[in-house]
């Protein structure tokens, strides 16, 4: 269960979560090293066209438990493409994160994480952590909240988003193809 303080903060089981989308940033921002070298090696792009889909879906394909379609990229990508952020290192994509926006129980803005994914040989490096708040960045003055879903056995996931401020929302019984639960997770941003 969350609640606020008052401040930027969420209080989640006893205590405070920033929330502050460029605090978080800022802190998250440093010190990013891949092979030995500095962050300012890993550039953060939007979507630009449809060369980059091969590079999307060979990322999420990998690592994610859902077969999705060509169809299903198109769908978000193309309606939503300044919420689809590439991690690249030199010329090569090594993380992708594909968002959307909508409107909640026709009153809340709803930001939603479709998919995230970062190749294995650069994980450990905040990669996915910036791309979540690219993406957050993005929906900010949007969104009133964002949300995704996460199978609950995927631990490093689960971190990742909890440390930028996640709650666990809810619990969905064999809610992916493979049988396994997920968890929803919220952040507020208002």
């Amino acid at each position: 269960m969350a609640t606020t303080d008052g401040s930027d903060h969420i209080i989640t089981n006893g205590d405070p979560v920033e929330t502050d989308v460029q605090s978080l940033s800022q802190r998250l921002c440093t010190h990013l090293s891949i092979d030995g070298k500095l962050e300012d090696e890993i550039s953060f792009v939007n979507y630009e066209s449809e060369r980059q889909m091969p590079d999307i879906m060979r990322l999420i394909q990998k690592d994610l438990s859902e077969p999705y379609s060509i169809y299903t990229y198109r769908y978000f990508i193309h309606n939503w493409p300044h919420l689809c952020f590439l991690a690249m290192y030199e010329s090569r994509c090594v993380g992708a994160i594909v968002c959307k926006l909508d409107v909640h129980k026709k009153m809340v803005g709803r930001g939603y994480i479709a998919m995230l994914a970062v190749d294995e040989k650069y994980r450990k490096r905040r990669i996915g952590s910036n791309l979540v708040l690219k993406a957050i960045q993005a929906m900010n003055g949007y969104a009133d909240e964002v949300v995704l879903e996460t199978e609950v056995t995927n631990l490093s996931a689960l971190k990742l988003y909890e440390n930028l401020g996640f709650v666990r929302d809810k619990r969905l019984f064999r809610y992916y193809l493979n049988g396994v639960d997920a968890l929803r997770l919220k952040l507020w941003l208002k």
